[in-house]
């Protein structure tokens, strides 16, 4: 009879440990783009292309920050996110612009020194608490570019898995790629 009674507990936990993760399941397609489904890039942006890293370079145009919000579109194909993301093949659309960006311009850069924990898919981090302004994982503390806190309203700053990618064109900025959404932003390392 004791065996009966454990079976029967064991058998109606595991019903109700599934229930809940279909429930999760679904509440990540609606919190996300249920027709875009990211995995985690390989590696970082190429740098943006430019006419010449030399003099040239000083005068290409630059984005002016009025300017950039009116012609900014992410949505490249029907399903994606109107934010930055990364396609397959690892096209981080949002980072080709090949323009000085004002916007993710910083005056000291890496003012509170270099991120140390590790690039790419192979250091995945759990979000561990916070917001766009300030939010953390295992000890490392971060700030998102202002300009791109509209991109972050749907992140989940108790749970989500981040990735970290050095940006090849900001000095002082990291991507950071929500692993759920498939969309990145511009961070700043504020130290640990």
């Amino acid at each position: 009879m004791r065996a009966l009674r454990f079976f029967t507990l064991v058998a109606l936990s595991g019903l109700v440990m599934m229930g809940q993760e279909r429930g999760r399941e679904q509440g990540r397609q609606e919190q996300g783009h249920p027709e875009y489904h990211p995995q985690a890039p390989s590696r970082g942006p190429q740098p943006a292309p430019r006419e010449s890293h030399g003099r040239e370079a000083a005068h290409a145009p630059e984005v002016r920050h009025d300017e950039h919000q009116e012609t900014r579109q992410f949505n490249d194909h029907p399903g994606h996110p109107e934010a930055p993301h990364v396609d397959p093949g690892n096209r981080w659309v949002g980072h080709d612009s090949g323009r000085m960006d004002v916007r993710f311009h910083l005056d000291r850069p890496w003012e509170h020194g270099h991120f140390t924990g590790g690039f790419g898919p192979r250091h995945m981090w759990r979000l561990a608490g916070g917001g766009p302004d300030r939010f953390w994982f295992n000890g490392f503390y971060f700030s998102v570019a202002p300009d791109d806190f509209g991109y972050v309203s749907s992140w989940n700053w108790g749970g989500d898995d981040l990735v970290i990618y050095e940006d090849p064109d900001h000095p002082g900025y990291y991507l950071a790629y929500n692993n759920r959404t498939g969309t990145y932003v511009h961070v700043v390392y504020m130290g640990r």
